[in-house]
């Protein structure tokens, strides 16, 4: 695969090691978006798009590992409960997409830190408008265009694909004669829903 577009977000220069954000391109179909550039003790790296790890209290509910207390019942939760990392640090995100060798990681990395400085230089210049804003609105028509591509015959098979068929239009439920109102079973004291299934 080759990256065949980067694009930036620069950060505000109060951000303390945040750099910019950024989405990346493979052979023009595939996007990754939201990986970060940030400013580490060795120079600038780029993190890779990721979401919080969480746990589970004993109330079942899922609360994010930094989390001192449970979102629902408030119970104290203990905070060394993350998973450490060789170097004693706590896990607390996963990486959504990532790559799997140090080769393809040096590929993405170079390739977004150049875009990076790149981006900046022209940020100097005026009337400079940053294009990872106008992403989203490139694909609005998406869904008809990816149709419209899969119902294009196939070069090998000589067919196409179909698409789904449409739905017959959801009636509503009407009430048969011999039931009655859950509103009448509220006032007469008669069991309600659900008596006598079991």
């Amino acid at each position: 695969m080759v990256i065949t577009e980067v694009r930036i977000k620069l950060m505000e220069d109060n951000n303390e090691r945040l750099q910019a954000f950024c989405s990346i391109t493979f052979d023009d179909c595939f996007v990754i978006r939201d990986l970060k550039i940030i400013e580490g003790t060795k120079g600038s790296f780029v993190a890779m798009p990721s979401r919080k790890l969480t746990d589970r209290c004993t109330c079942g509910c899922k609360n994010h590992l930094r989390a001192r207390y449970c979102n629902q019942c408030g119970k104290k939760l203990d905070e060394n409960r993350a998973i450490r990392a060789a170097d004693g640090r706590a896990k607390l995100h996963a990486d959504i997409a990532h790559p799997i060798n140090s080769a393809c990681r040096e590929v993405i990395q170079t390739a977004v830190l150049k875009a990076y400085q790149e981006e900046r230089e022209r940020s100097k210049q005026p009337g400079y408008v940053c294009s990872y804003d106008e992403y989203d609105g490139e694909y609005e028509d998406s869904f008809t265009q990816v149709v419209t591509e899969l119902n294009a015959p196939r070069a090998n098979a000589g067919s196409s694909y179909r698409t789904h068929a449409g739905h017959a239009p959801r009636g509503t439920h009407a009430p048969s004669q011999e039931s009655t109102p859950v509103a009448a079973h509220e006032d007469d004291g008669s069991p309600g829903f659900g008596a006598g299934v079991l």
